[in-house]
Parts: structure tokens; sequence; C-alpha cells
């Protein structure tokens, strides 16, 4: 989901996110890993990257999880309750939005692993109730982003109403509802286009075949086979008690006039409104433990995730770092230091991304608690990609891209 938002609240749902900057120079950044383990390699231009991310106008907190094997490291800075000072922690909760969508095409693609779905299969003979203008689309075409369906979230009639009550009360099929009557954007498969229907599509795929509520597929499916404890879809829009509040910030004026504090928006929308394309609530932990088990292949046979013959140039809302390229509900990343493929994640409140190596081996999380794009926070957004990348090259066992690249030119 990337509906952004800016206070105050009469104004905070209206318009690209965020509120007020915040200079957390105070909140030094720190790193927990297991003294017995080697040092993390790029561990200071990490940590700089980081505390770059979280200064003026930056987001409140930022926590890293990079894994290389056995070796893992966590690093946080800044803060995830301003009122209380409460630090960012890999283990607290946060609203995950569009790394959702990797969960429901695992759901997919476990389900045609286990031959129960076909994913070349037309939409259409898979859940009766879709548009009949939008019957052709396969199940790979969903996951893919090249169906050609139309976006909900960009409906004029869903923005209004949205706008008027971001905690509104709408069904998967409601939410289909509002672009039910328009035609395809394109031929499936002739391009790419991000469009959050595709994975409001998938759930009902998944409810339609095994006959039970999404949120009790994803336990039964991803959650409770890969002992992801702290991850689930909430049917409201409460969060766990110790859990990271996402705010709206927004950059200091340019006449540098005094700045209101950030804006809690932690509880603002109802997730039913993304479901299982932007709805799901993880800790950074769990989200490293489920995306290092997938490219495993902890579910199925991975290769599927990472044939090189599955992807087409496109990317997320926000991108990714370094070149970006969509597969089956699953990005590939290709960056100075290495490939990894994940998801990102973005909306009120929270910025989100994950990857991993094609084995697994190595990963990294990196959670935010503001809302982030290159639209209404570009300088931030770069400041982010920076740490992205730093993660990255870290994992990989390297210091930095430039180390990577003066180490290939040898």
């Amino acid at each position: 989901m990337k509906i952004a938002m800016r206070a105050p609240r009469a104004v905070l749902i209206a318009a690209a996110a965020s509120a007020a900057a915040l200079v957390l120079a105070a909140c030094g950044n720190s790193a927990s890993s297991n003294s017995s383990q080697a040092p993390l390699a790029g561990e200071q231009e990490l940590k700089s990257a980081m505390s770059t991310l979280i200064g003026a106008g930056g987001p409140p907190g930022v926590v890293v999880i990079v894994q290389d094997g056995t070796n893992r490291y966590e690093l946080v800075d800044g803060k995830a309750d301003v009122t209380t000072g409460t630090a960012m922690t890999g283990s607290a909760t946060s609203r995950i939005a569009s790394i959702s969508k990797v969960y429901s095409g695992a759901i997919l693609l476990d389900l045609a692993s286990e031959g129960k779905l076909s994913l070349d299969a037309p939409i259409s003979t898979l859940l009766p109730t879709v548009p009949s203008a939008w019957g052709a689309a396969t199940v790979s075409q969903v996951l893919q982003h090249t169906s050609g369906i139309p976006d909900y979230i960009k409906d004029p009639k869903f923005l209004k109403q949205f706008i008027a009550d971001p905690q509104m009360q709408r069904t998967p099929q409601q939410l289909i509802g509002y672009v039910a009557k328009q035609p395809l954007n394109f031929a499936p498969g002739s391009t790419y286009e991000y469009s959050d229907t595709d994975n409001i599509v998938a759930g009902l795929i998944a409810e339609q075949i095994l006959g039970k509520p999404y949120a009790e597929i994803l336990q039964d499916v991803v959650a409770q086979p890969m002992s992801l404890a702290n991850t689930n879809l909430p049917s409201t829009s409460d969060l766990p008690e110790g859990y990271i509040h996402g705010y709206a910030v927004e950059p200091p004026a340019a006449t540098g006039a005094a700045t209101a504090p950030p804006e809690d928006v932690s509880l603002l929308i109802n997730p039913g409104l993304a479901w299982a394309s932007g709805g799901m609530i993880s800790t950074a932990d769990d989200m490293n433990t489920f995306i290092r088990g997938y490219l495993a292949g902890d579910l199925f046979n991975a290769n599927v995730l990472t044939d090189s013959n599955a992807f087409v140039p496109g990317g997320g809302g926000p991108p990714g770092p370094g070149t970006n390229s969509s597969g089956l509900a699953i990005y590939r990343y290709e960056t100075a230091c290495g490939t990894v493929f994940g998801h990102t994640g973005n909306m009120p409140g929270y910025t989100q991304f994950f990857g991993a190596s094609q084995d697994g081996s190595k990963s990294v999380v990196v959670t935010v608690n503001s809302q982030i794009s290159p639209k209404n926070a570009p300088t931030n957004y770069e400041n982010l990609i920076a740490v992205q990348n730093q993660a990255i090259c870290s994992a990989m066992g390297q210091a930095s891209a430039s180390a990577s690249a003066s180490t290939s030119a040898s």
C-alpha cells in the first residue's frame, strides 16, 4: 500500500507523506552481535549511513539486520517511540506494507508446488468472481505485475473515501469493486505495471482453493511452518504492546522556521484496506527468518524464485537498491556488492526492505519508522538507499561498494 499522508490531521490523509523534522543527535547508533563472531564488514560505514538517514528531516529511527551464515548483526539508531524515548529493536512489531506481497505470493507458489494450481492458469479458471475483462491474465502475471489489472489504490472514488475515513471497512471483493468495471491496462504479459489489486486477487485465489480465510492460510502455510511467531494479518489497526511507532515527518522549512514534532500515524489506517497486498505486521527478526528460509527453499524449491527467465524490468513502491527487476512476487536487486532477492514496503509511518542472496545464506532487513519514497522525500530516499546498499555490502563481506569495485578491478 503506497498511499502517502501528511500532518496535521486535517491534511494528514490527503497529501504526500511526512510531518515535522526531528534531529536525534543524542540517540547514537548501537550494534549487537555474538561476541565470538567476526566483526561486521563495513560496520562503521553502515553506522554512518544510518546516522545520516535519521538526521534533520529523516525518520525517528532505523533498525538494520545483517546476517551471513550464522553470523547475525543488529544495528539500531534513533527511537521507536519519540514520546517515551524507547530505542529501535529488531524484536518490535511494525507494519510491513507491501512486503506482504511476498507472503501472498509464497502461498500461491506453495500451492503450485503441491499441484493445486498452475501458474499458467488464467485467473478466471480459479476465481469465478473475477471481472470477465481480466480473466485471461494468468497467475504468474498477477504475481509479476504484468497482468494489466488496474490498481484500486489509484481509483479516485477509493481515494476520496479513504481520505474521508482511513478506518473505513471494505472487503477484498469491495476493493476489487473499485476497478472491476475497468478493462485491463494492457494485454497480459506485454509490460510491467505495479498494481496492489494483483495481490488482492492472489489472496482471493488462495481462499477459493483452500476454503478458509486468508489470515488463517497465512498462518498455516507460511508463519507456523517457518516459526514466525510475530507475523500475521490483523483485523484491526491495533498493534501489539511495544510496537515501533510510525511517524509522518517532513524536512525542515527552507526558511529555517521551527517545525512541529513528528505526528504518530501508527494506528491511522485499517489494515483491511490493503489486506493480502499490504496489511501485514511483523518484526525485523521475523522478516529476516522468512526471507532467508524462503530463498533457501524451506517452503518449496526456491529455484522458481530466482530463475533469470522469470524477471522483467520493474521496481516496487518504492524502488529498492541497484537495478530492480520483477519476478514472481519478489524483486531482484543487482547492486555493486552483489545480487539479492526481496521486496520493499511503504505506507504512512513505515518503510521496509528485505533481501537475501540466491541461497538465502546472506540477508538484510532495513526498517524505518516513517514513509519514504522518491517523490515525497527525495533526500531521505537517497539516504535510505545508501543504508540498504551498505547493508548488502556488509552481508556480502565487503566494506563498501567502492571497495567492491576496487577488488573487482584488481
